[in-house]
């Protein structure tokens, strides 16, 4: 109905805000690894990891939020102009809309949703990963994580991404109900109250539909991010001795 184009609705919000938020991400998953450890050369435990993460995730959130609202908004506009229903381009006239409609809260809508995943989501987005990584350098490097070659590290963030998934999807399917809504919720019990609705319409299985295909997606996509903040890292450490 749509063409090959309508595969690709609400991407532009993700790739104009997908370098401002993996940077705030990773700054502060390693500023909460230095805060608990007191120094960035100090190899953290893997509850300091959890903990770092699941600290990402909430700080995360911040940009997150306003970019995944915005995202999957565009998305769910299917046949929306023969609905009679207003069309949006892009992420900034739809932004300006929800602002003009709602306010401040029109950008922020369920960010205390996004919260309630980013938390538990991070924490084993990072503990994934530095598990994997763990075990591949006791593997192959005699325990020196610093001389991984990109494949294991690749491998490691895919357990990551994985790992993320698990942990949080029927949290980011209530957080895509909440943020697909008529309008902005104003109770704080929101999130409670929208899981329950799914409950009573769909049962458990409505808490994992569209699971499979975002794991299949975070598998290349994590691990391509974890080796590459781990090269450009090893790289800049390098260079800085």
């Amino acid at each position: 109905n749509e063409g090959v184009l309508g595969l690709y609705k609400g991407m532009a919000s993700p790739l104009v805000g997908i370098a401002a938020v993996n940077s705030l991400l990773f700054w502060a998953y390693s500023y909460g690894k230095t805060l608990q450890t007191g120094s960035p050369n100090i190899t953290p435990t893997m509850g300091q990891i959890a903990l770092a993460g699941a600290g990402a995730g909430v700080v995360n959130s911040v940009l997150a939020s306003p970019v995944e609202l915005l995202k999957v908004r565009l998305q769910v506009q299917y046949n929306a102009a023969a609905r009679g229903a207003e069309v949006f381009r892009g992420p900034v006239p739809l932004a300006r809309h929800l602002v003009q409609q709602f306010g401040a809260r029109g950008i922020a809508w369920g960010f205390w949703a996004t919260v309630a995943r980013e938390i538990p989501a991070y924490a084993a987005f990072y503990s994934g990963f530095e598990f994997a990584k763990r075990r591949f350098a006791d593997l192959l490097t005699d325990g020196d994580a610093s001389k991984l070659s990109p494949l294991p590290l690749m491998l490691s963030g895919s357990l990551g991404g994985v790992s993320y998934w698990v942990a949080c999807y029927p949290l980011d399917v209530i957080k895509s109900r909440v943020q697909n809504g008529s309008a902005p919720p104003r109770r704080m019990g929101y999130i409670a109250e929208t899981a329950k609705n799914i409950m009573a319409e769909q049962g458990v299985k409505g808490f994992f539909r569209g699971f499979s295909p975002s794991v299949i997606r975070s598998i290349p996509a994590a691990g391509v991010t974890f080796a590459t903040y781990e090269l450009v890292m090893r790289a800049l450490n390098n260079n800085l001795m």
